[in-house]
């Protein structure tokens, strides 16, 4: 009878999705909700991991399997594998100070970490609790200007060269099932408060002895009242900049001097508009398939945008990367490298920052395994000619 490991061993763990078995016996319903769920009927969820399997990988043979180049450039800078861990909020409903826990795993893997506007854990004390990390910050378009000036300049004063602008969230996404987890707003249902007290693990890991998380970047600008996880969800819905457009980025990329991607692209058009503006890379995403249910997975939208961007900018991806597979196919349809979102935050809520860094080898050892079993041995050398269309199965 096949089964996943049910005990507390990472060593056992042989794949990201034995990581989010676990994660999902540790959390609480309403917050394995928030961290697994999509909008409306889960459509473009489904697609992310769907377009994956639409793709096979030709493999040659009596190629030598030495380890394989697995180096990346991206915007100048090499990094050991083709992989970034992306901007993801309210991770400290996952585990106490989870920002810290990924960002240290993938400082000790030589990685970027991207952090969040609305994270529990500040710029400042990331950087602190984080010595030598590779910071990229995720921002959201503020109505306040002075708000979106201090973050900036915050972002700047601890060494952030890296801004990330997410741009598909100016309108929060239709979240059902997370709603459903509530009885009004920022109120738990009875049901979903006697499911938390059956999880004093998480109890014990998350809020003891300071209760919910505060919101780090945030807090500056919220009200004593509102410091918290809840709170800031309303802050965020006051301040997104639900006008934000195409003169507001010129703008942006006037004042801001580092590196400036954007997040949440999915057209070829916007990709040019992108590279007029002189963007230094964009991100193909569908926030997860938690915003516009029915919009294109990141894959396919990708297959459309590489011809675009090649040589002009440097091209990201995130959404449904579970297996080192995963990162072999999106290379080979033309990415730089791709973000890591849920397949990291799983390894988080299971065991902090081991459980980040059991994630991340996980990724890198398939990695290397599908390079080897292709005959690749340099990233370099996969493009669409290393693929070939599989038939999906219907839903």
């Amino acid at each position: 009878m096949r089964r996943f490991h049910t005990g507390t061993d990472l060593s056992r763990v042989h794949s990201i999705a034995e990581l989010a078995d676990m994660a999902q016996r540790r959390l609480p319903y309403f917050a394995w909700e928030y961290l697994n769920g999509g909008a409306e009927a889960e459509l473009t969820l489904q697609d992310n991991l769907e377009a994956f399997r639409g793709y096979g990988l030709h493999a040659r043979a009596m190629v030598p399997c030495h380890a394989p180049d697995t180096s990346r450039l991206v915007m100048g800078q090499v990094l050991p594998l083709p992989m970034l861990i992306g901007p993801t909020g309210y991770n400290g409903l996952l585990h106490r100070d989870a920002d810290i826990h990924l960002a240290r795993a993938a400082t000790a893997r030589g990685l970027p970490f991207t952090l969040s506007t609305a994270s529990n854990t500040s710029l400042e004390k990331l950087v602190a609790a984080a010595p030598g990390v590779d910071l990229w910050f995720q921002l959201y378009a503020m109505r306040d200007p002075q708000v979106q000036k201090d973050l900036l300049q915050r972002a700047s004063a601890v060494g952030c060269r890296t801004l990330v602008l997410t741009c598909d969230a100016m309108v929060l996404g239709n979240r059902e099932w997370d709603r459903r987890s509530f009885a009004r707003p920022r109120q738990l249902s009875w049901r979903n408060k006697f499911d938390v007290v059956r999880h004093p693990r998480w109890l014990k890991q998350t809020l003891w002895p300071s209760g919910m998380p505060g919101m780090g970047n945030l807090e500056p600008y919220l009200p004593a009242s509102e410091r918290n996880a809840l709170g800031s969800m309303a802050f965020i819905g006051k301040q997104m900049d639900t006008l934000l457009d195409w003169d507001t980025l010129a703008r942006l990329r006037e004042h801001w001097s580092g590196r400036l991607l954007l997040k949440g692209v999915l057209h070829p058009a916007d990709v040019e508009r992108a590279i007029a503006l002189g963007l230094d890379g964009v991100v193909v995403s569908n926030h997860g398939g938690r915003q516009l249910d029915g919009a294109l997975s990141s894959l396919d939208a990708l297959a459309a945008i590489a011809p675009q961007a090649q040589g002009k900018l440097s091209l990201l991806l995130d959404g449904g990367i579970r297996r080192g597979s995963d990162i072999v196919k999106a290379l080979a349809l033309g990415v730089d490298a791709v973000m890591l979102g849920r397949s990291t935050l799983y390894g988080v809520a299971v065991a902090g920052e081991p459980g980040v860094t059991r994630a991340l080898d996980l990724l890198s050892e398939e990695l290397v395994r599908t390079m080897n079993l292709m005959g690749c041995t340099h990233l370099n050398h996969l493009d669409r000619d290393s693929l070939f269309p599989r038939r999906r199965v219907p839903r």
